[in-house]
């Protein structure tokens, strides 16, 4: 499938670490993460909300997360966790798609959404993505997440296809 992005780069963005004060006032720290990060990971996906799954991820139980987890943890992918007082309560992922593609993910526990903390986590990934020579990311949201699209294009992704009962977005880097 070819996909269609913006003819022009975006403008550079945050790298990790970072900390952001969200919307509620708690002070957020963004970081990259890596394998080491698994077993925060793991509660914070055990928390996760079975609403805000979309697409079968992230997986429900306990050994399918960590199947889930070393996967996008592994060298091929690029992740940031937001942390509040220590724990994991945010996580973006850029997963190798096509030559110079990658697919994006995030994930918010519900008591952060709305915060601010989903865009700096998507900032802060797309930071390191630049860092790292990522050219193109891209992704999916169901039609109905008006909250999700608003992000996503806050931050610059632009709509390149609504063919499915998914929206596709797409971001130069």
């Amino acid at each position: 499938m070819t996909r269609t992005y913006p003819d022009d780069p975006a403008d550079a963005f945050p790298r990790p670490p970072r900390t952001i004060t969200d919307g509620e006032g708690r002070e957020i720290e963004v970081v990259a993460a890596d394998a080491t990060d698994t077993e925060d990971l793991v509660e914070m996906y055990l928390d996760f909300n079975p609403e805000d799954r979309a697409q079968g991820i992230p997986p429900v139980k306990d050994e399918a997360i960590r199947k889930w987890l070393d996967v996008i943890l592994g060298d091929e992918c690029l992740n940031v966790v937001a942390r509040h007082e220590g724990d994991a309560i945010g996580h973006a992922t850029l997963v190798p798609d096509n030559e110079d593609e990658q697919e994006l993910a995030i994930f918010v526990l519900q008591a952060y959404q709305g915060a601010g903390i989903g865009t700096a986590l998507v900032q802060t990934l797309l930071g390191h993505g630049q860092d790292q020579g990522v050219g193109k990311v891209w992704l999916t949201v169901e039609r109905w997440n008006e909250p999700a699209i608003a992000l996503y294009e806050k931050v610059g992704f632009e709509t390149s296809n609504t063919e499915s009962f998914e929206v596709e977005m797409a971001i130069r880097l």
